[in-house]
């Protein structure tokens, strides 16, 4: 009897694992019946060093495959889907899951602003630099894997603080016919539907799905419905070479709860006091996509990529504590605002690798450019109906109409030098060449237009890079140090008050990223990354208090400019261990792991000055202070998730906690709650959330879970303005039930 090794799974931490099977016969064709045990619970995998034209060496890097994670996909669960990642910040405004609101390392998750975020590899956002807000993101059971790397990203993706989040949707690539579907049940009117058809057939392959969802939330006046299509379709010149086309449309409405006071929050979160403000994004992305492999040496990729979007809000947008009632004198509610941006960008990006010898040593060169145009019309203040529906149309004219536009072209470079087969040292550069126009009206007053003169700004932006690592047999230690800046933003150039002034010489934002870590794996059961960074943010905007023409007499203004910098440094950490592996009783018992992501984040302002202005022409006195010292707002000191899962060759449960540490909503670090709930410390939460699936008759599964387990009321953030103001309350329990079927 002779003994082979049959491999029974391959973990996503790219640790294969053997294990000895007798041999059913002694005849030439040899009969395995290996037993398969299937984990779920090994992701985070990392980034080889070269991927689609791209190189990861010396990068901090996440890549989650969400087949292998149990998570409410249905809803975007962000809480879920990221709690193995360090450091990730996540904003809940809502429970659709319609916008994930997600930044790293103390930064905004605000649409995730500070990231530069993608699908397949191209722009999804609304205006990279001018307007980088998120409106849309696909829906996760679309999805099978998000790339996630942090700001050493820059020189390769863009100078984003926050680095590149990527969304790596699902393709069919063997059979000529595939159909999935997952229909969904769950808490406060939840249905959601998601269909698939795939398939590969000779030199064609195709992927088309359409997603839909509603529910009526679980606070008041909070129902939406969203659906999102996309088709994608690829023909194969040759092993070598492909050209792929694809196409999403997302539409949704939803309606929003708005704000509360802290007093309304403790008395009831679920409670809503405005049942007539809408929201709404028509989303338009697409791509083409050509890659070829010239030959061993060479390969290029270039995309070609372009949105047509809107954002459409209308409602009552006071804050919490002044009540949206019935005026006596005209028998009707107030009139809404309304606000609308329409944009459209298009873009052309190319990447290259050509690998190469010095020596014996092989190296590799990654080299690209980029060309992006990007124009937004927004037009806001308008003065809506006074109904309850989702209606944008106006009475007049809106008080602001803006156009605003985007230039861009990018060169970049970056050399893996391998020093030995075990250390290589990987400099880059990139050039940005960014130019911002931006016209309009700003206002209206006494009939009069208010004009914003034509703005043009051109910038030419260097950054350089550097990065290190050195491998032992399954570990690394990887450094790395990149530049990074962020151009001045619309809003920046477009104040909230007609009399605020914005400074001609405004500039952007700028600074760097770096990271030292040591992450791999070690034999079959341990996954781990555990890392120091340091993020400088200088240049921060703010506004300054000055006297009109220097005179105390004529009263003051806002002079808005460059203020301060930001320092955000920490450690982050994760691990996951495969507790039956490490005991070796993984074949009778399944697979159990223990993992946890660990973040501890200082984020602090280093010098910012304020200035306040008490008592009234003529005697007006301006006071100066500095926030130096004081904590940057929405940055928690702490961010830990700690999850526990099981799972065989049928079923996978997981178990996970989530703590987030206290956040100041505002620079002053105001520890009181105002009145009107728009600011004050938002206290520490944790948060429990439970998930399993159980997969039957080979192509059949059950999933189902309850979110907030414990239903602990709490909220991660507060907002001056949409979808507030206010405090935004997280969801109470929800539970959901899913039936799907692969074939």
């Amino acid at each position: 009897m002779r003994k082979v090794f049959v491999i029974i799974t391959t973990l996503i931490s790219g640790v294969s694992i053997s294990q000895n099977q007798k041999i059913k016969s002694a005849d030439t064709i040899y009969k395995i019946e290996p037993v398969v045990i299937k984990t779920k619970q090994q992701s985070p995998e990392r980034m080889p060093e070269i991927k689609e034209n791209i190189l990861f060496s010396g990068k901090k890097n996440e890549v989650l495959r969400l087949s292998n994670i149990n998570g409410n996909f249905t809803t975007n669960n962000a809480r879920e889907i990221f709690s193995r990642v360090p450091g990730v910040t996540i904003w809940e405004n809502e429970g659709s899951g319609i916008q994930i609101n997600v930044g790293v390392r103390g930064l905004s998750p605000n649409r995730s602003w500070e990231l530069n975020t993608r699908q397949n590899g191209y722009d999804i956002s609304s205006d990279v630099f001018g307007y980088p807000e998120a409106y849309y993101n696909p829906p996760l059971e679309a999805v099978e894997t998000i790339e996630l790397v942090r700001g050493g990203s820059a020189l390769q993706f863009g100078p984003q603080f926050g680095g590149m989040l990527n969304y790596v949707l699902k393709r069919e690539t063997k059979k000529p016919f595939s159909f999935e579907s997952q229909n969904t049940v769950g808490s406060y009117g939840l249905m959601s539907s998601y269909n698939a058809i795939g398939g590969k057939h000779n030199k064609f392959s195709y992927y088309i799905y359409n997603h839909s969802r509603s529910g009526d939330g679980w606070r008041e006046n909070s129902q939406y419905s969203v659906r999102n299509t996309h088709a994608f379709i690829a023909y194969h010149f040759t092993e070598k070479t492909k050209l792929t086309a694809e196409y999403t449309n997302m539409d949704y409405k939803m309606q929003q709860a708005g704000g509360l006071t802290d007093n309304q929050f403790k008395n009831n979160p679920q409670q809503s006091l405005r049942e007539r403000n809408w929201f709404g994004t028509p989303w338009n992305v697409f791509a083409i996509n050509f890659d070829t492999k010239v030959n061993n040496r060479f390969s290029s990729n270039t995309k070609f990529f372009g949105l047509i979007g809107e954002r459409n809000s209308v409602g009552f947008t006071a804050t919490p504590n002044i009540e949206d009632v019935i005026n006596s004198g005209t028998n009707d509610f107030a009139n809404r605002r309304v606000d609308r941006d329409y944009y459209k960008n298009f873009g052309v990006e190319n990447r290259n690798v050509l690998k190469y010898k010095l020596g014996k040593i092989a190296n590799n060169l990654a080299f690209g450019a980029r060309l992006y145009k990007a124009s937004t019309r927004r037009v806001q203040d308008g003065k809506g109906t006074t109904g309850a529906d989702f209606n944008v149309s106006i009475d007049g004219r809106f008080g602001r109409d803006l156009d605003f536009t985007t230039e861009n072209v990018a060169v970049f470079a970056e050399n893996q030098f391998k020093v030995s087969e075990k250390f290589s040292v990987t400099p880059g550069v990139r050039y940005e060449y960014i130019k911002n126009t931006g016209e309009g009206r700003f206002g209206i007053s006494s009939g009069n237009d208010i004009i914003m003169p034509f703005k043009s700004t051109s910038r030419n932006q260097p950054l350089f890079g550097l990065g290190l690592e050195y491998k032992f047999i399954t570990t690394n230690v990887y450094a790395n140090i990149t530049q990074a800046f962020r151009p001045v933003l619309f809003s920046d150039i477009t104040p909230p008050a007609v009399t605020d002034v914005i400074d001609p010489n405004l500039k952007d934002a700028s600074g760097f990223n770096a990271d030292l870590g040591f992450r791999g794996t070690y034999k079959n059961y341990l996954n781990f990354d555990f890392s120091l960074f340091y993020l400088s943010y200088n240049n921060r905007i703010g506004g300054v208090r000055q006297f009109i023409n220097d005179d105390p007499t004529k009263g003051t203004f806002i002079f808005r400019t460059n203020l301060g910098e930001t320092i955000n440094k920490g450690i982050e950490g994760f691990f996951n261990i495969n507790i039956t592996r490490f005991f070796q009783i993984e074949q009778p018992y399944g697979n159990l792991d223990l993992f946890a992501s660990i973040s501890f984040i200082d984020s602090r302002y280093t010098d910012f000055s304020i200035f306040s202005a008490t008592g009234s022409a003529p005697n007006v006195t301006i006071t100066e202070t500095n926030l130096s010292g004081n904590r940057v707002e929405n940055a928690p000191r702490y961010i830990h998730n700690f999850g526990l899962s099981w799972g065989n060759t049928n079923f996978s449960t997981t178990l996970q906690y989530r703590m987030s540490g206290k956040i100041f909503t505002d620079a002053n670090n105001t520890f009181a709650p105002s009145s009107n709930g728009v600011t004050g410390l938002l206290e520490q939460y944790q948060v429990m959330d439970f998930s399993s699936e159980y997969k039957f008759l080979k192509h059949y599964n059950v999933k189902a879970g309850v979110n907030n387990l414990l239903d602990k009321n709490y909220a991660t953030r507060r907002a001056g303005g949409y979808p507030g103001p206010g405090i935004l309350p997280g969801e109470g329990r929800t539970f959901y039930i899913s039936l799907g079927i692969k074939l």
